[in-house]
């Protein structure tokens, strides 16, 4: 008998017991003490202890008893024999935010086991809205997705989401670039002790109004205009009031290990507590310098440092195709770029800096187009700039400068830059956890455009299937644990994180012996394998591998 027909035939014959003749999920709720039961699973309680056989009782959104719990005592029961159980993963590093309202099913979040995302990274989040780009990203939103943008500040994006619902919890950083361009604007410049007055200010008003921590992207306009005391003076707020920094560091590759003390300055300054944002040690020439980071990491903790990581199970990362133009270029507005790159006085300046990126790649052989706006460009998604550049019959920077143009800078990449000995050692530390780095997408509808980064679709399922039933990295209890509880404890999600009576009922039901990610570079609108059951607030997500449509996730706000 397959798990379907157990789970119909238990509840129907827990309903005739009681008299009952409705259709399945009814009964006597007066007569039940339960409305969940999660039965017989091999149940890894998120705190590092070895997994336990036992029974997982549930009323309205929580867990309520452990143990062995007769199976009439529920009006739903799950067999979860030969199944493991654990609390819902929690992804420390996603951009999603905007992707929910065009979805809210979540789909490639919620079917990996991510029950609640932490958003806002990279100093990149959907408020403030700066004046200055209002229209601009009013223009994109409806463009790209089809939306009408009606929020400018935090308040009024989390009123959005909590009006269109979601399949999964939310929560959410406010980034210090979109801070920056609000205040100071997208110049390089330091701000006036003014500016950074009112910097601090909107740091506080964020947190105080739901935001966990604040985010940096130090390798992006305009936080990359930030100087270190800008950000210990930020990071002062945060730590104030008891929140996370986590930072895209300023460089992840030939200037790793100085980006790494920067970071660690801040934190130690500042005394809050430091998230570094998708570790790597980018370019093979730097590839050497793992050890050396990793150590600094640890003396870091030694030394009373609050300093915790994340990272994704793939050996390429994915941004904007413009990352590899001088940051100069990009200062003030998209047009402003945009004019840059036509000017013809700076075409060798220009030109000269994206040489020195081609070295550090090897080739542009080693950059996949992974999203454009266009549909004239379309066809160039998922091929390498070297192999899209050959087909226009034009040299690489000529090709990427003109794609840019043409683009508005809308164009996403992928880049190979990473060693795969590098990822393991990082996945396997024990100041390391797990993030996506990516957004909820869907192989339908407006989400399914590109050839978006497989991390989308499946890095929690990779970590367990390839890194730990595999490559045995670490052990499944210690690679829970720190996808879950560590992080709930971090950012302060208040019973959440761990299998325990009086927790909410976030939980993730998979086949551990097949869970496994299946998007692929050129193919990857693709969902994972093995993950069972899905079960939000209480409610039952996924089912079976397949979606309820089932919306109750909530808002996660700090509080201070």
């Amino acid at each position: 008998m397959n798990r379907r027909a157990f789970l119909k035939k238990t509840a129907q014959a827990a309903l005739i017991g009681l008299g009952g003749t409705g259709p399945f999920l009814q009964g006597c709720a007066s007569k039940k003490d339960f409305d969940l039961l999660v039965k017989d699973g091999l149940v890894y309680d998120g705190l590092g202890g070895k997994p336990v056989s036992a029974d997982i009782a549930v009323a309205h959104d929580s867990i309520v008893s452990i143990g062995k719990i007769r199976n009439n005592r529920a009006k739903w029961v799950i067999e979860a024999r030969n199944l493991a159980v654990s609390p819902g993963f929690i992804d420390v590093h996603d951009h999603t935010d905007v992707s929910l309202l065009v979805s809210p099913r979540a789909e490639s979040a919620i079917r990996q086991g991510i029950t609640t995302l932490v958003s806002g990274n990279c100093g990149s989040s959907p408020f403030p809205i700066a004046p200055a780009i209002l229209e601009e990203e009013k223009e994109n939103m409806k463009k790209i997705y089809g939306l009408e943008m009606s929020w400018t500040d935090m308040k009024g994006f989390l009123a959005r989401l909590e009006e269109s619902g979601m399949a999964l919890n939310y929560a959410t950083l406010v980034g210090h670039g979109s801070i920056r361009g609000a205040i100071v604007g997208f110049s390089d410049r330091p701000p006036t002790p003014e500016e950074l007055e009112l910097m601090k200010s909107a740091v506080e008003e964020h947190i105080r109004d739901g935001a966990f921590g604040l985010s940096t992207g130090l390798e992006y306009a305009p936080g990359s205009f930030a100087q270190p005391d800008e950000i210990v003076e930020l990071c002062r707020v945060a730590s104030q009031l008891g929140c996370v920094y986590a930072t895209h560091m300023r460089d992840e590759g030939d200037r790793l290990l100085e980006s790494l003390d920067e970071s660690v300055a801040a934190a130690r300054q500042s005394g809050v507590k430091l998230q570094v944002s998708h570790l790597k040690v980018a370019y093979r020439p730097n590839w050497s310098k793992i050890d050396e980071a990793l150590q600094r990491i640890e003396r870091a903790r030694r030394d009373g440092v609050d300093i915790f990581c994340d990272r994704y199970p793939y050996i390429a990362g994915s941004t904007g195709l413009s990352l590899y133009f001088p940051m100069w270029a990009k200062e003030g507005t998209t047009g402003d770029f945009l004019n840059r790159l036509k000017d013809p006085a700076l075409d060798s300046k220009i030109r000269s800096h994206v040489a020195e990126q081609e070295k550090k790649l090897g080739s542009w052989d080693n950059v996949l187009l992974s999203s454009v706006i266009s549909k004239k460009n379309r066809h160039f998604q998922g091929k390498s700039v070297l192999e899209a550049a050959k087909e226009s019959g034009k040299e690489a920077y000529d090709f990427m400068r003109d794609l840019l143009i043409e683009e508005r800078a809308q164009v996403g990449m992928i880049t190979f830059m990473m060693k795969e000995e590098n990822l393991k050692k990082i996945l396997a530390h024990p100041l390391v956890g797990v993030g996506c780095d990516g957004s909820a997408v869907a192989p339908y509808g407006p989400l399914s455009r590109g050839k978006p980064h497989p991390r989308n679709y499946g890095t929690f399922p990779r970590v367990l299937g390839k890194y730990v039933r595999e490559e045995k990295v670490c052990s499944p209890e210690e690679m829970i644990k720190k996808m879950t509880s560590i992080p709930a404890a971090r950012f302060g999600f208040e019973r959440r994180g761990a299998i325990k009576p009086g927790h909410y009922a976030d939980l993730v039901i998979f086949d551990p012996e097949h869970i496994a990610d299946r998007a692929t570079w050129t193919d990857p609108h693709q969902y994972p394998v093995g993950v069972e059951y899905v079960i939000v607030n209480g409610q039952v997500v996924i089912e079976q591998g397949e979606h309820t449509g089932v919306l109750k996730g909530r808002i996660l706000r700090k509080k201070v």
